[in-house]
């Protein structure tokens, strides 16, 4: 690749490079602007601890940035799940790409559904948000934490180790892994983590007016305001990306619909909520309702006991 091309930091996981490989590939059917993708191993892909021990927040992030403050890159693309929600100084949220299937799904032995899983099977997942809201579900599973990339995950079930794994849907599309899946979960049933399946471009904040103003041309504005709605909800709760939080925005002609969940870990408590604002026309002035939007139902589950629920999560 040309040396005058942008470097962009990516996780050295299949689906880390697959993801960022595709917003380099669009960036330059945009702009024109070659990509170098450089390789860089986080803290969250080689330690042995689970994800709720690490505390979660920022820890497949946080090499990145480092590099991104460094200058040894230009910018970073995150899953922006993993991307803590307070601002990180002297970077800048750049763009926010069109945001894929933000569902979790079921992969199961012998193409099991979730309905059909024997009493007492062992259900592979790292993720307290999940476990909390399928324990709701099916009490008498058994959920087991697990580490690793989605084809280590997968390869768990096919060895026999464990009935069925829980993992993103838009996650498995894109390293093409979608057969596998045996069952989705809809929102319904599960909501998601705030911030699934959608990305999130990071680079210098002094940068992101200037030199990569580039970046703007993959950002999809109606992903990035109900994104901001999810995101604030897991902010003002001041929770984790591991913790049970679960976060679901949607916009449809014009009006912005939010889901929020809280679940304690063994299912037995909720703290469920949903609110709606109609959206102005303005890109800034529909992210700043959704902003609002989340703040308010932050507060009214926070009025219903969601912060203790999230308080006894971390405790664990």
């Amino acid at each position: 690749m040309s040396s005058a091309a942008a470097r962009l930091g990516t996780r050295r996981s299949t689906m880390a490079t697959t993801q960022s490989r595709a917003v380099a590939d669009s960036i330059t059917a945009r702009t024109g602007v070659p990509i170098e993708l450089v390789l860089i191993t986080s803290f969250g892909d080689v330690t042995r601890a689970h994800l709720t021990q690490l505390g979660g927040t920022g820890v497949f992030v946080n090499a990145l940035r480092d590099e991104l403050t460094a200058g040894r890159i230009e910018f970073a693309v995150h899953s922006l799940k993993d991307l803590p929600t307070a601002p990180a100084e002297g970077l800048a949220l750049a763009a926010v790409p069109e945001r894929d299937d933000p569902r979790d799904a079921l992969c199961a032995r012998d193409g099991l559904k979730f309905a059909d899983l024997p009493e007492g099977a062992r259900i592979g997942t790292g993720s307290p948000r999940r476990v909390a809201q399928l324990a709701a579900l099916r009490p008498d599973l058994h959920f087991v934490p697990i580490r690793g990339n989605a084809e280590t995950r997968l390869g768990k079930v096919a060895a026999g180790e464990l009935d069925a794994v829980v993992l993103a849907y838009a996650g498995l599309s894109r390293i093409g892994r979608l057969d596998d899946v045996t069952d989705v979960f809809e929102p319904d049933q599960v909501l998601p983590a705030p911030g699934q399946g959608a990305l999130a471009v990071e680079c210098r904040a002094a940068d992101a007016d200037g030199a990569l103003r580039y970046l703007a041309a993959v950002d999809h504005p109606r992903t990035r305001v109900a994104v901001t709605a999810e995101r604030t909800v897991l902010s003002k709760l001041e929770a984790g990306c591991a913790a049970p939080v679960g976060a679901h925005a949607e916009c449809r002609d014009g009006r912005l619909r939010l889901r929020a969940a809280v679940v304690a870990t063994d299912g037995s408590t909720a703290v469920r909520g949903e609110r709606a604002v109609d959206l102005p026309d303005s890109t800034a002035a529909a992210v700043e309702a959704a902003g609002g939007l989340g703040r308010e139902l932050a507060r009214e589950m926070i009025a219903r006991g969601a912060d203790r629920i999230v308080a006894a999560a971390a405790e664990v």
